[in-house]
């Protein structure tokens, strides 16, 4: 004899602090979803469980930048270093590390 069982899907609702943009996402795997923010100058950010309190504050590079390919906010083209979510019980970090750039050879 088959039984059926059905499989159910987890769904999970987000928000973000600084915009209006909500989104669901039905997974079992552990994840976060990120989104281009116009409240932080369209920079990808994490989204936070609906209902979360937190704030979500960027970090800009304190470093010589050089010739090293940077997230910039588009509007001012300041670099960006890593974007900080903090909670009540602890925080986040998304970090936008500089691109590889490299030379051919001939």
């Amino acid at each position: 004899m088959t039984v059926a069982v059905p499989l159910l899907l987890r769904e999970e609702r987000w928000e973000c602090p600084n915009c209006p943009q909500t989104a669901v996402t039905r997974t079992a795997l552990p994840h976060t979803q990120f989104h281009s923010c116009p409240g932080l100058g369209l920079l990808s950010v994490p989204m936070v469980p609906a209902g979360t309190r937190c704030k979500v504050e960027t970090h800009d590079r304190e470093d010589y930048v050089g010739k090293d390919v940077v997230q910039t906010i588009p509007e001012t083209g300041r670099p960006v270093m890593a974007v900080t979510v903090t909670r009540d019980d602890g925080e986040d970090r998304a970090v936008y590390a500089p691109c590889a750039t490299g030379v051919g050879s001939t």
